[in-house]
């Protein structure tokens, strides 16, 4: 029974050597130092034990080998893991707030925030802080990780790096002073960047983020570029659900009595919405423009497919036209039916007044005939 514990025990000790060795586990100092503690602690009692003979072993060594032989747990230590691999991630939160924010005005107030450009576009601006004015002093770290970035678009989003969740308001708040077309319901979205510089490739996709080799301000500017896309182009799809739904209604009450009771201010309004909904996408959005970021460097534009493939943004646009195809066609035929009703009430008032000319023409001849 003796020999049997102190095998296990040499297993231990030789399974624990093994993961030091491991390239994965030895990265981390704090898992290190752990396992080398598993390691060192039962080597200590090898001077207590007795030769190895073939008689049982005293239960006082058993015992003292047992309490002092700490499990070498793997599932703790993969946990471990995993919490290092979350807390090396850099946090995106994507919000569409407003459908219009005056870039100019908010550039002006937090002109000592603001990163100069590195393309000729005009839709969007790039900030840099510190942290919020309520921090003592700013975040630690090296590299990007020091700061909060925020991209603020025209059209409305406004996306934030490494921001915390009790942070987002103070920023949000920021634009919020310079937008116009404020929503009800904020749309928002998160994602998420890990930067690996013994990465073999420039950038690697995962499930809701992105590996990268080097985390730069161009990559900040690409990645925020696709999330404002993707979640303005959310709210546009919403206000296009919502005209389908009401065609939708209208045919179904079509279908039971016949006709239907929309006038023509309603249904130029219509029409209106469904216009600038299409340009604000393709004008304003700009979601056909080629990033100058991504035309000047390979590992840029290998960043902007990605994410545009992952967020499906040119499959989503070709659902909004398709929806908006459906909207223009029942909008064509309503018209028609209006101007239809519009057609018969003239010919009506043109079939009054020839009566009235007829029944004016007769009075007359009436009353001539008897005068004479």
């Amino acid at each position: 029974m003796g020999r049997w514990r102190l095998s296990v025990a040499v297993s231990r000790i030789v399974s624990a050597s093994k993961s030091i060795n491991n390239p994965n586990l030895s990265r981390n100092p704090r898992i290190r130092s752990q396992i080398s503690s598993l390691i060192s602690g039962p080597r200590n009692h090898f001077s207590s034990f007795r030769p190895f003979s073939a008689l049982p072993a005293s239960p006082r060594y058993v015992e003292e080998f047992d309490a002092s032989n700490h499990d070498f747990d793997a599932n703790q230590i993969l946990e471990e893991l995993l919490e290092d691999e979350e807390a090396g991630k850099i946090s995106v939160r994507a919000f569409f707030l407003c459908t219009s924010v005056d870039l100019k005005s908010m550039q002006a107030e937090n002109s000592k925030h603001i990163i100069p450009p590195t393309s000729r576009s005009s839709n969007s601006i790039a900030l840099r802080f510190c942290g919020p004015p309520w921090q003592t002093q700013g975040a630690t770290g090296d590299g990007m990780r020091c700061y909060h970035y925020m991209i603020v678009y025209q059209y409305g989003s406004a996306i934030l790096f490494n921001v915390e969740d009790h942070e987002v308001d103070f920023y949000l708040q920021a634009v919020r002073r310079h937008a116009s077309g404020l929503l009800t319901e904020m749309r928002k979205d998160d994602y998420a960047i890990k930067e690996k510089p013994l990465l073999v490739e420039d950038m690697q996709g995962g499930p809701d983020h992105i590996v990268l080799k080097n985390l730069d301000m161009d990559s900040i500017r690409i990645i925020g570029s696709v999330l404002g896309q993707s979640i303005a182009l959310d709210y546009f799809v919403s206000q296009v659900d919502g005209m389908v739904e009401e065609f939708a209604q209208i045919n179904r009450a079509m279908q039971k009595t016949g006709t239907f009771t929309m006038d023509r201010k309603r249904l130029f309004q219509l029409v209106g919405k469904a216009n600038s909904n299409l340009a604000d996408v393709i004008l304003k959005v700009g979601i056909f423009e080629r990033s100058e970021i991504a035309w000047r460097d390979a590992k840029y534009a290998q960043i902007l497919d990605y994410l545009r493939e992952e967020y499906e943004v040119a499959q989503r646009f070709g659902n909004l036209d398709l929806k908006l195809k459906f909207v223009e066609h029942n909008i064509h035929f309503l018209q028609e039916v209006l101007q239809n009703r519009k057609s018969d009430l003239l010919e009506w008032c043109i079939i009054v007044l020839l009566a009235l000319e007829n029944i004016i023409s007769i009075y007359e001849i009436v009353r001539e005939s008897i005068g004479s």
